[in-house]
């Protein structure tokens, strides 16, 4: 059973990343649920990283697992990587359930690779670490997390900024003097700010239009007023409406920063920090 839990299973765990490595280096993936996408979202860093910094894990869990069939001394190592990967899973999972939709099937086949491998090798030891791993979960819930969720939903007008950048102060300024109806988004969303930088935009303020069958984007005060200017006159059209998705790179703007004050002036754009 001790050559099984220690060195077999964390064995079979390394396969099961390298696959999903593999996977991902050509473009597919063995999780075909949203939440595999999602997870990716929430890193910092490219999520195959994550996956080597995984397998390496898992390499010195089943290399301390073999050791100590034959030094006792190597137990206490393979115990501590291995609970030190099931506290690790333990926040990336909780975090994830409160993140997304839906959890990461991929991300679940490792944490529930670890703990069956912690339940055999041995169980008090996994009976005694519940209610740490329990605090975790806990612990998370109690955060005041941003979940994945859309920002864009029905057909409107969507306005993505800040209460600090003049630009976005301009345009909040004219939708009300013209009475236009608009949704305000604040760039200190994450939802949002992902949005626009799937879009290479880096500047504020940033206009959505949803329509039926049409999306138009507007990056820049200018340009939006410029575009409810034109549509002010009778017949006439913009360029944005040619195309299902218009985005114009070259007007001034504050920086799509989370910060309050995204120290952007009304003369210069300010570059994404």
């Amino acid at each position: 059973m001790k050559l099984f839990s220690r060195v077999i299973l964390p064995i079979l765990l390394i396969i099961y990343i390298a696959i999903e490595t593999y996977a991902k280096l050509n473009h597919t993936s063995i999780c075909s649920t949203t939440g595999c996408e999602l997870a990716g979202e929430l890193l910092k860093f490219n999520s195959l990283y994550l996956n080597y910094f995984g397998a390496l894990g898992a390499l010195f869990i089943a290399l301390f697992g073999w050791l100590s069939l034959r030094r006792e001394g190597f137990e206490k190592l393979f115990y501590i990587t291995l609970y030190a990967a099931i506290a690790f899973e333990s926040i990336m999972i909780s975090y994830q359930l409160l993140a997304n939709p839906e959890p990461c099937i991929f991300c679940l086949g490792v944490y529930g690779g670890l703990l069956l491998i912690a339940l055999l090798a041995r169980w008090r030891y996994l009976l005694y670490a519940l209610p740490a791993i329990a605090a975790l979960f806990v612990s998370m819930s109690a955060l005041a997390l941003t979940a994945n969720r859309s920002i864009i939903t029905a057909n409107g007008a969507y306005l993505i900024g800040s209460k600090t950048c003049p630009h976005c102060k301009k345009v909040k300024t004219y939708f009300a003097q013209s009475a236009i109806d608009y949704t305000d988004i604040s760039i200190k969303d994450a939802n949002a700010r992902f949005f626009i930088k799937q879009l290479d935009i880096n500047t504020i303020p940033v206009l959505v239009i949803k329509e039926k069958n049409h999306t138009t984007i507007l990056k820049g005060d200018q340009r939006i007023i410029a575009y409810f200017d034109n549509k002010k006159q009778e017949g006439a059209t913009t360029e944005t409406d040619t195309s299902p998705i218009g985005i114009y790179n070259q007007e001034e703007g504050c920086s799509a920063s989370i910060l309050q004050d995204t120290g952007c002036s009304e003369a210069s754009e300010v570059p994404l920090q």
